[in-house]
C-alpha cells in the first residue's frame, strides 16, 4: 500500500486538529461547568430571598430589613450601647449605600432603629437597633435561621 506524499503530511495535521479541537472542547466544558455552578448559586440566592421575604412579611420585615436587624444585634454589646456606621453595615448587608439609606429610614420609622451623629467624624451617621428593634428581632431570628437552614439544604437541584 503506498500512500501518496500528501496522506503521509495531512496526518500528523488531522491529529494536531483532532488535539486542538479536544483542547477546545474541554475548555468549553469547563467554562459551562463554571457557568453553570454560578447560576445554580444565584438560583438558590433567589429561592432563599423570596422565601425569606414570603416568611418574614408577617412581621413587616422583608430579608434584607432582617439582614440589617441582624447585623445590628450580632453586634450589640451586651449593654445595647452598640451602633454601626452606616458604611460598616453596607459592607456586611450587600446594598447600594442609597439603599440602605432608605431601608434604614424604613427601620427608623417604624422604631426599629435610631440614627444619631457620629462622633468620630461628624459627617457621619451612627445606626443602632432600639428596644423595639431588638425584641423583634429575637422573635423573628428563629424563623430567619429555619428558612435558611430548609433553603440551603436543598441545594441548587430544588
Amino acid at each position: 500500500m503506498r500512500m501518496h506524499l500528501m496522506q503521509v503530511h495531512l496526518i500528523p495535521m488531522q491529529q494536531t486538529v483532532l488535539f486542538c479541537y479536544r483542547a477546545v472542547m474541554a475548555a468549553k466544558k469547563a467554562e459551562q461547568g463554571l457557568v453553570d455552578q454560578w447560576r445554580d448559586i444565584l438560583a438558590v440566592h433567589a429561592r432563599t430571598m423570596c422565601e425569606l421575604d414570603r416568611e418574614l412579611h408577617q412581621y413587616g420585615l422583608g430579608a434584607s430589613d432582617f439582614e440589617v436587624l441582624d447585623v445590628l444585634a450580632e453586634g450589640a454589646a451586651e449593654d445595647g450601647g452598640c451602633s454601626y456606621r452606616v458604611q460598616e453595615i453596607a459592607g456586611q448587608v450587600h446594598l447600594s449605600q442609597s439603599a440602605l439609606s432608605r431601608l434604614i429610614g424604613r427601620l427608623e420609622k417604624d422604631g426599629l432603629v435610631e440614627r444619631g451623629m457620629c462622633v468620630e467624624d461628624r459627617r457621619g451617621v451612627r445606626v443602632a437597633l432600639t428596644e423595639k428593634g431588638r425584641d423583634l428581632h429575637a422573635r423573628v431570628r428563629p424563623l430567619q435561621r429555619a428558612v435558611l437552614t430548609r433553603m440551603l439544604a436543598e441545594g441548587p437541584s430544588a
